[in-house]
């Protein structure tokens, strides 16, 4: 085993009112301290049934420059989808820790695929107040079945359906996108990796925590995807960084938060922004969020679309592998 497993610590602490010295983050992040009170950020909430196409290309537009993120809603994904989805995952996470331990990531593994606890280099040694699971789910060619639980029985069938209702949602995004940055329907996407475009679910699993104010689940970051499409169940605890300040951010019932993530800031020369965020605990209730990280394959290099640089607008990010780019996101090195 890794480290110890949160959710093993939060039973052990759970009557205790106390949280192990390496949960609790600088007063620099604190949420009990950090967080704006009594007021939650209306992200932008796109309809993305809305007849006018024009509209939701705009709205994404502009949620994607001036926000980095928003919630789409009538996104055509089937509710019973998204609850099964859910309902497998929790399942995952309530077995014993022995079951779960069959899908830990290997201590020498290059990928993040597995169940487990430390995902980036830990600051100062501070640890997240959260365990994960990740595997890929598309595309075929890339999919380890090893890190899909088999228990429950009807956890591929669950994720399966979930990723068919996914693509329409996908090409519809980076359809707007690329529009929005006045290129051709299908360039964006063909520059974050086309057909080759690795879908990697992640399951985040945050138990109660005695001292919610005191702890984070996951400290601030930006995603290093091009895109990030999440499914948070009930719990709030997503928090934005917006004008100098960390805010809650309200979800909408059965909507899709969309993270735009670090590719597609380096493919828009900066013209979107991929959002800074973090997550919050609860002390009395489980949080659980299922983000699909949609990223170019390993050795797919992503630079400024060139069709956004010119003398006026020089690139303002290195062109360079995505797996070198991962690398030096989780280890902490200037890119």
């Amino acid at each position: 085993m890794e480290v110890g497993r949160v959710q093993d610590i939060a039973s052990s602490v759970f009557f205790s009112n106390t949280l192990p010295a390496e949960f609790i983050r600088p007063e620099t992040e604190q949420p009990g301290i950090t967080t704006v009170k009594g007021h939650t950020l209306a992200v932008p909430v796109i309809d993305f049934t809305n007849p006018d196409d024009d509209s939701v290309l705009r709205a994404i537009d502009d949620a994607s420059r001036n926000w980095g993120m928003f919630q789409i809603v009538n996104h055509q994904i089937p509710n019973e989808a998204i609850t099964h989805l859910q309902a497998v995952g929790k399942k995952f996470f309530e077995l014993p820790p022995e079951e779960k331990e069959v899908y830990a990531k290997p201590p020498d593994s290059k990928s993040v695929e597995g169940y487990g606890t430390k995902l980036q280099k830990e600051i100062d040694g501070k640890k997240g107040w959260v365990d994960h699971l990740f595997h890929i789910i598309w595309p075929p060619s890339a999919i380890n079945y090893n890190f899909w639980p088999k228990n429950p029985h009807s956890y591929r069938a669950a994720n399966e359906e979930y990723r068919k209702h996914l693509h329409g949602v996908v090409e519809k995004l980076f359809r707007c996108l690329s529009l929005g940055l006045g290129l051709e329907g299908h360039e964006l996407k063909e520059l974050a990796g086309g057909d080759k475009l690795v879908y990697l679910l992640k399951i985040n699993y945050y138990p109660p925590c005695p001292r919610p104010d005191l702890a984070l689940g996951v400290p601030a970051h930006t995603d290093m995807s091009a895109i990030t499409i999440l499914v948070p169940n009930e719990v709030q605890g997503l928090q934005a960084f917006r004008d100098g300040k960390w805010y809650d951010v309200s979800y909408i019932p059965n909507a899709l938060v969309i993270h735009i993530g670090d590719q597609i800031e380096i493919l828009s020369n900066g013209k979107y922004k991929s959002v800074f965020h973090r997550t919050t605990v609860n002390k009395e209730k489980t949080r659980i969020s299922w983000p699909v990280f949609l990223e170019p394959p390993p050795e797919f290099e992503v630079g400024p679309h060139p069709k956004l640089i010119d003398e006026e607008n020089p690139p303002k990010y290195k062109t360079k592998k995505y797996s070198e780019y991962a690398y030096c996101k989780l280890n902490k090195i200037p890119q």
